[in-house]
């Protein structure tokens, strides 16, 4: 499966690479399907590059040493450059409840209390009231509320019908600076989770003036049982060791790819397991219930500021009911599952699933950043 988007000679895609001769990252470029390394004192970070007013003609201006090829690197076949996440010194935010279904699977997770067993049962009671489908429903609308009212009054009650059709949306921290794995990269479940999945996102690459730069691919890993048990546990849901995957490139906007893409884009996702499971499924950005550009403004402005941007994980339409193991028991990952979430536009994010105790540990921060770019001249 290709890394780069189906029109990648159109595309202006930006990407990060840690090299062992200089002992720190690269900002890169790719061009004909090669990767062209373009850090220079004027722009030596991801975010110096998003903070220019037109981020594409520097990229079209600058010139640049050559690293070979794309899905060699993407691979890890070209020794010494290893392809990381293309973010860098951005805050790593994330939208929940976005998709007024998926506020569906969160209550579900709620009242099993982390117990898949549970889940089947609940899921009939609460389609059986208001139905499976509610892509129409605006948040904060008098149709939120008659469904709200609907779901309490069966005593349903949950915190996620707040964030999931009321008129404030759910943004919490990820992922912390520098510690999001790229595409390749083993991603990481907390060994004390037994119900978990994948979750196929669009990620906003937003500047410091709240600014929406680009656009990727992201795996905002999700540990079903833990944020099940409470909604207190997020932190510990969301953020582990190599939870949070973003890449493989960011797609800058220009005449070609803009916000209508991300809002009318579609992600496939695909799980193949060393016991030869097959998962499939997908996310239709038209269906989320908040627009992309409410959420960025719903993350920054008087009320809080990024000085080196942010990431911003939009949400998710999928969420896996499909048994594994056992019937009535929907998924759940295995180590060593393979994770490709892939779209046109974008290209393919590729992982493998490991515990976040046996993935590689996070050593490289924004310390270790300013004394390598210093060392490096770049400062």
């Amino acid at each position: 499966m290709s890394s780069l988007p189906l029109d990648s000679e159109s595309a202006n895609l930006i990407a990060r690479v840690f090299r062992e001769d200089l002992k720190g990252p690269s900002l890169c470029v790719i061009r004909s399907a090669r990767m062209f390394d373009i850090t220079s004192p004027e722009v030596p970070t991801v975010r110096d590059l998003l903070e220019l007013d037109d981020p594409v003609s520097y990229l079209k201006a600058a010139g640049g040493e050559d690293l070979g090829d794309v899905e060699q690197i993407c691979k890890a076949k070209v020794q010494g450059v290893r392809l990381l996440a293309p973010c860098d010194l951005q805050a790593i935010k994330a939208c929940g409840v976005t998709f007024a279904n998926s506020m569906i699977e969160r209550m579900i997770e709620e009242r099993a209390g982390g117990d898949p067993a549970q889940a089947t049962k609940i899921r009939s009671r609460i389609t059986a009231l208001i139905g499976s489908n509610l892509s129409d429903t605006v948040p904060g609308s008098e149709q939120a509320q008659r469904v709200k009212k609907a779901l309490i009054g069966e005593g349903l009650w949950s915190q996620y019908l707040e964030v999931g059709i009321g008129p404030d949306a759910e943004v919490f921290t990820k992922s912390q600076p520098l510690s999001a794995v790229g595409s390749g990269a083993e991603v990481g479940l907390h060994p004390s989770s037994h119900w978990n999945n994948p979750e196929p996102e669009v990620v906003l690459a937003v500047n410091s003036q709240g600014k929406v730069q680009g656009a990727t691919l992201g795996n905002d890993v999700n540990l079903r049982d833990i944020e099940g048990r409470s909604a207190l546990l997020l932190g510990k849901a969301k953020d582990n060791n190599a939870s949070c995957s973003i890449g493989p490139f960011i797609r800058l906007f220009d005449q070609h790819f803009s916000i209508e893409d991300v809002r009318n884009a579609e992600l496939a996702l695909t799980v193949k397991g060393v016991d030869g499971f097959e998962l499939k499924g997908h996310s239709c950005m038209s269906q989320i219930s908040r627009d992309p550009l409410d959420l960025v403004k719903q993350t920054c402005g008087d009320h809080h500021q990024y000085p080196d941007g942010f990431m911003l994980f939009l949400g998710t339409l999928f969420s896996p009911t499909q048994d594994r193991d056992k019937v009535g028991e929907g998924f759940t990952h295995k180590l060593g599952d393979q994770v490709h979430i892939s779209s046109e536009k974008f290209g393919c994010l590729s992982n493998t699933v490991n515990l976040s105790t046996l993935c590689a540990p996070w050593v490289f921060s924004a310390s270790h950043l300013m004394r390598n770019l210093a060392a490096r001249k770049l400062l």
